[in-house]
């Protein structure tokens, strides 16, 4: 399928939907509390199109049929702006990130980051990462129930500042470590403040602009700091290669190092702590499939472990939608999309439809083994050429993580009960922190990680 810009004398209606007939900030509040509820009952009543209107005065298009979605990913990206789709992140991420520019402007930033997320770097890291994840599983409590989400948020923060500035020691970082954590533990009321001067006079809004502020005034100290450094052609963190990245003329501003480090620190943990915290709720609920995923750890078998990351991905999206932001009008389902509306492929509606993942409200890793799911029926991490270019870095350290965890303890549930999902920022996560509990096991012998089982 195709997507066209319709004739001149197209009579092609608008899409229906709450857009036109709700207050902004109820459907924003809504979409932003509810949305896993709301869209399929949206859906079952508009079908595929869905049209609402969220806050900063945004027109947004849902769709939920996977061709229309392919067709909007395979689109040219002059007509699909992914940069001023993401426009709600401008205030914390900044204009210059690789997640909100767009055509020559996103390529020049992906281009310039690429080099610290290939294979040749992924190999690099994965010594870091184990050694990082050892450190950190011998402190969790055995025999008593903790919320396995607060610890792996942990990790992954360590392992990313590792891995963007090269080292995690510091009193700079220690403060940073902490500011970060605010930034990213907010709800849907706080991002109000982001686009409204005046609330940012008041309460929580104006201590998180303050917050904002002090990372900021970190994150440039640091890069200063780097600047003098003697040894950057010798540092392989992504800091240093980008400062010492060939850019022509045009080599990159405080202010553009800025956004893209806020970017990597933000982004790249957050998506992998959410689906190792929804795996171990998972497998400490489903004793057969931990029993399996503790033989693939023992065994090193690679593939089964990132099999339960990504069908953790897959029923407990961590972003719910991607979005893209029309510089034309275009024709979606029979239905005109003016120019400026920014339309939003969903990743919920798309990973819970039964035709594309049967039985889809269940736990099953095997579904992504052999040949997996038909192509585009997955894909927490966006798609077409804006796919994110940290998604092999998150499956090899959640693949990481998990090993080194069932390799070490048996994981058991707090309750029968699967947790419900609640949203903070502009993610969804475990809404009681995935509670589960651990107990040792005997160390078996081990095998590199990859071998065959």
């Amino acid at each position: 399928m195709t997507i066209n810009a319709p004739s001149r004398t197209s009579t092609a209606p608008l899409p229906p939907g709450p857009g036109s007939r709700a207050p902004v900030a109820v459907q924003t509040l809504l979409f932003g509390n509810f949305r896993q509820a709301l869209m399929p009952a949206l859906r079952r009543y508009y079908g595929d199109v869905i049209h609402l209107r969220l806050y900063p005065k945004r027109d947004v298009v849902h769709l939920a049929n996977l061709e229309h979605i392919k067709a909007v990913f395979s689109g040219p990206a002059t007509r699909f702006h992914a940069g001023e789709g993401n426009l709600v992140l401008k205030p914390v991420m900044g204009e210059h990130s690789v997640l909100l520019t767009d055509e020559g402007t996103h390529l020049r930033a992906r281009k310039l980051l690429m080099p610290a997320f290939n294979g040749a770097a992924l190999r690099g890291y994965r010594d870091m990462i184990t050694e990082l994840t050892r450190q950190e599983v011998r402190r969790w409590p055995s025999g008593r129930v903790f919320r396995s989400h607060d610890r792996v948020r942990a990790l992954t923060l360590e392992i990313i500042l590792r891995v963007v500035f090269g080292v995690s020691e510091g009193a700079r970082l220690e403060e940073l470590r902490g500011r970060l954590g605010e930034i990213i533990d907010i709800g849907v009321l706080d991002i109000f403040g982001w686009h409204n001067e005046k609330l940012r006079r008041y309460g929580p809004w104006r201590r998180a602009a303050e917050n904002q502020r002090r990372v900021d005034d970190l994150i440039y100290a640091e890069i200063a700091e780097r600047r003098r450094a003697g040894d950057l052609a010798d540092r392989s963190d992504v800091l240093s290669r980008l400062l010492t990245a060939p850019a022509g003329d045009d080599p990159l501003t405080d202010a553009e190092l800025r956004d893209q480090l806020v970017t990597l620190l933000l982004a790249g943990h957050e998506t992998t702590a959410t689906a190792l915290a929804w795996s171990f709720h998972e497998l400490a609920r489903d004793q057969a499939r931990l029993a399996t995923a503790i033989q693939a750890a023992d065994a090193g078998d690679e593939k089964y472990l990132e099999a339960v990351a990504k069908e953790a991905m897959r029923l407990h999206p961590v972003i719910s939608e991607v979005a893209r932001k029309l510089t034309e009008d275009v024709e979606i389902g029979g239905y005109r999309i003016p120019a400026g509306f920014v339309v939003l492929p969903s990743i919920l509606l798309v990973h819970a439809d039964a035709g594309h993942h049967p039985d889809p409200s269940r736990f099953r890793p095997e579904r992504f083994l052999g040949d997996g799911p038909a192509a585009g029926t997955w894909f927490p991490f966006g798609g077409g050429a804006r796919r994110c270019l940290g998604a092999g870095f998150s499956l090899l350290e959640a693949t990481i993580v998990l090993r080194e965890v069932l390799t070490r303890y048996r994981l058991s549930p707090d309750r029968p009960r699967r947790e419900l999902t609640r949203p903070r920022n502009i993610t969804s996560v475990p809404g009681r922190g995935a509670h589960i509990s651990v107990t040792p096991r005997p160390a078996p012998p081990r095998k590199p990680l990859g071998s065959p089982s």
